[in-house]
C-alpha cells in the first residue's frame, strides 16, 4: 500500500488532469482513484467473492 498522505494522492490525481478538465470531471476522477483504493485493499484483505457467486447475486436482483 501507498504511504503517500491522502492529501498528496489527491493532489496527485489533480495535477494528472488537463488544464481544461472541469470539477466534474476531477471529482469523477478522485472517486476513481478512491473505489480502486477500496477494492485493491478488499482484495488484499481477502474480502471478495467468485465470479459465480457474483452472477447469482445479480441473477437475483433481476427477479
Amino acid at each position: 500500500m501507498s504511504t503517500q498522505s491522502a492529501k498528496d494522492r489527491m493532489i496527485s490525481v489533480i495535477r494528472e488532469q488537463p488544464d481544461d478538465a472541469t470539477v466534474d470531471d476531477i471529482l469523477r476522477e478522485l472517486a476513481l482513484a478512491r473505489m480502486i483504493e477500496r477494492g485493491l485493499a478488499d482484495s488484499a484483505a481477502g474480502r471478495t467473492i467468485s465470479h459465480e457467486e457474483m452472477k447469482r447475486q445479480i441473477d437475483s436482483w433481476r427477479k
